[in-house]
């Protein structure tokens, strides 16, 4: 049987990010990869994502944007290319086309069983991502057979789409994104809106990253969030990385010609029921937001950078009609597809120790798992704001495999 002292699960921007500074402490490891390197990225995004986070803020340990565009957006191929790039200075030993099956504990570490053999070692890094899987709601089972569904995993461009309308549940960055590209290719949409958090893509002349950077706000310890759970499960905010730089928010979806109704309830007799709510729901966005931005302005005074940037700014409030559909004929061919931008969650069937929650999450605190010798990566708000962007990886990759370290040797 194999033996290494550590095995990373996932070649992606965190995993190979952990892999360095294993290397960097001599501590011998493998990089186990189900398909190529950054392979989420390569095959499960639509054809015209694009980073939220601009090229400035893409970088690793000793490999950053060198590029003629640092407030660009990243195509998906270019994110592969740099991902890849980075494997290859790094020279991390990564194994694709290696799929992990079980992961369990043993009286001296833990036995990796994979679909090419066994590797028994002391530690575990899971760096496969907390967005494996398509979280679709148990109401989608009601759907009238005829009505195509769809997740973003599946979806690629509006043209593969059946004829008619779309319904697009969910308004965080995928469903807003889809929701407008899919209307301006000359489709009716119908978003339904939950929860969501507005943001505009540039404030006072700059991005809204650079402000959540500079103030500080994505350096926010795990430790240090009032409601951590809350925060964890947040949607990711109303963003696109287009090249005119232009917030993608509510209003800008109505201006293209987009129907808000509110969250989706249920399927009854081939009618989706929405919730009321909708009115309640923006106005939290709204507040959020205004709260957000007070925050950025109280720093840029505070810090003596009120001269570099432009004067404080406010937007429009969402816009809603004084009356909202509550119901949508599933049956009667207005309605093609729905696309379920309802977010994601992760996977661990593979792995066999007691260490997931009922909800299907890590038990984790800032990456040490409730297992000694089990480490994790790449999990929202994991040990910072940041944790799950490329630029977040490299600080808590450092702390985490710094503690990983520790326990190697006093074990």
């Amino acid at each position: 049987m194999e033996r290494t002292t550590t095995v990373v699960v996932g070649a992606g921007h965190a995993g190979l990010t952990a892999s360095h500074f294993l290397a960097e402490r001599a501590i011998d490891h493998v990089v186990l990869e189900r398909g190529e390197v950054a392979n989420s990225w390569r095959c499960e995004r639509w054809d015209s994502l694009r980073l939220l986070t601009p090229n400035w803020q893409s970088r690793l340990p000793g490999h950053r944007y060198d590029g003629g565009e640092p407030d660009g957006y990243m195509t998906m191929g270019e994110v592969v290319e740099f991902v890849d790039r980075f494997a290859v200075l790094t020279r991390a030993p990564v194994r694709t086309g290696t799929t992990v099956t079980k992961v369990r504990r043993t009286d001296d570490g833990y036995l990796v069983t994979t679909d090419r053999g066994e590797i028994a070692c002391t530690t575990v890094v899971i760096a496969s991502g907390a967005f494996n899987r398509p979280a679709v709601p148990r109401l989608s089972e009601a759907v009238p057979a005829d009505v195509e569904q769809v997740t973003p995993f599946d979806y690629r461009r509006p043209d593969r789409l059946p004829d008619g309308g779309v319904l697009v549940v969910g308004a965080s960055a995928t469903g807003v994104q889809l929701a407008a590209e899919i209307q301006r290719s000359g489709r009716q949409v119908t978003l339904s809106t939950g929860e969501h958090v507005r943001m505009p893509r540039t404030y006072r002349g700059r991005d809204v990253l650079w402000w959540m950077d500079a103030s500080g706000v994505w350096d926010t310890r795990y430790d240090q969030v009032p409601d951590l759970t809350r925060a964890r499960r947040l949607a990711s905010p109303q963003l696109a990385g287009t090249p005119d730089r232009t917030s993608l928010d509510l209003n800008a979806l109505t201006d293209l010609g987009v129907e808000l109704v509110g969250r989706s309830a249920t399927v009854r007799d081939g009618e989706m029921l929405f919730s009321g709510g909708l009115r309640n729901v923006v106005s939290l966005a709204d507040l959020k937001m205004d709260r957000l931005l007070n925050t950025f302005d109280e720093w840029a005074s505070a810090s003596g950078s009120d001269s570099e940037v432009k004067p404080p700014e406010r937007f429009e409030p969402t816009r809603v009609p004084a009356s909202t559909r509550l119901r949508l004929d599933l049956r009667g061919g207005a309605v093609g597809t729905i696309v379920w931008a309802t977010g994601f969650r992760p996977d661990y069937t593979w792995l066999d120790v007691p260490v997931v929650d009922e909800k299907g999450n890590l038990r984790h605190d800032g990456g040490v798992v409730d297992s000694p010798g089990l480490y994790a990566l790449g999990l929202p708000v994991m040990r910072r704001r940041r944790s799950t962007f490329i630029h977040g990886s490299e600080q808590d990759a450092r702390e985490v495999v710094d503690h990983l370290a520790g326990y190697l040797s006093h074990g």
